[in-house]
This record gives structure tokens, C-alpha cells and sequence, in this order.
């Protein structure tokens, strides 16, 4: 059995494929076409050096911002500031900057030696339940 024969794709009926005219980049600050790609910065111009020692930041450390951001800091950094108003891990601030989490660590990094953010500890939830709790809560239902 043979395998079935690739067919090149053309540009559109009308054009031959050396007429096509180039693909115009979408403009920085716009939303690509669905099937175009942008042009992504490159990680290091964002996360700046990121050649010393990282804070010991996980997936689920809560980060929460100590003050507004200030004159100085990256559009990154001000957005990761700006997000941090309330406690949001790491992992979500990844997400909703789509960045990778390294470089994230590396902007982190950078708000904590400066103490513009405080990294905090995710709260950990008793692994046993308490049994009188379970059972005053069975209890309770019950008299429904």
C-alpha cells in the first residue's frame, strides 16, 4: 500500500504561487488571525538578565503586591503588580500573562529583592478531616 501524495497548497485560485503577496505581521498590541502566528518577543528581553540566584518560587506560592507599581518598572512587571492586588499563585499569573512560568520566576525574582510583592505560602488544609466535625455535620443532616 502506498501512501497517499501531498498536494501544495496555493495561495488562491486566482494567484500563482511567485505572485502571492507576503503575509503582513499582525501589529504588536493586536490579536492574530486564527492560523496566523505572531511574532513573540524574545523570553530574555522580557525577563531581563535572570542570571543570579531565583527566589524558591513554586507552581502554588501565593504572590501578593506590597505597593502600586512604580515609574520604573516593565510593562511586565506592572501587569504582574497590577494582578497581584489580591493573592493569585504563580502558576495563574503564568496563565493569565501567558508567559512561561521560568520567565515569570525570573520577573518575581526581580519584584522581591526590590519588596514590591510578598511570596507567601499556600494555606494547607488538615489531610484528616476532624471526626466530631464530620459526625455533628452527619448529625445535622440527618434531622432534615
Amino acid at each position: 500500500m502506498t501512501p497517499p501524495r501531498r498536494q501544495r497548497r496555493s495561495p488562491g485560485p486566482d494567484l500563482p504561487a511567485a505572485a502571492a503577496p507576503p503575509a503582513e505581521p499582525a501589529p504588536s498590541g493586536a490579536p492574530a488571525e486564527e492560523g496566523e502566528r505572531q511574532n513573540p518577543e524574545r523570553l530574555f528581553v522580557i525577563g531581563g538578565d535572570g542570571g543570579g540566584e531565583r527566589a524558591d518560587i513554586d507552581l502554588v506560592t501565593l504572590i501578593v503586591a506590597r505597593a502600586d507599581p512604580p515609574v520604573s518598572a516593565t510593562p511586565e512587571q506592572a501587569a504582574l503588580l497590577r494582578l497581584c492586588a489580591a493573592p493569585l499563585s504563580t502558576a495563574e499569573l503564568s496563565a493569565y500573562l501567558s508567559l512561561p512560568f521560568s520567565v515569570v520566576t525570573v520577573l518575581l525574582t526581580d519584584l522581591l529583592a526590590r519588596e514590591l510583592v510578598q511570596a507567601r505560602a499556600p494555606i494547607v488544609r488538615q489531610k484528616v478531616a476532624d471526626r466530631n466535625l464530620l459526625e455533628a455535620v452527619m448529625h445535622g443532616l440527618q434531622r432534615l
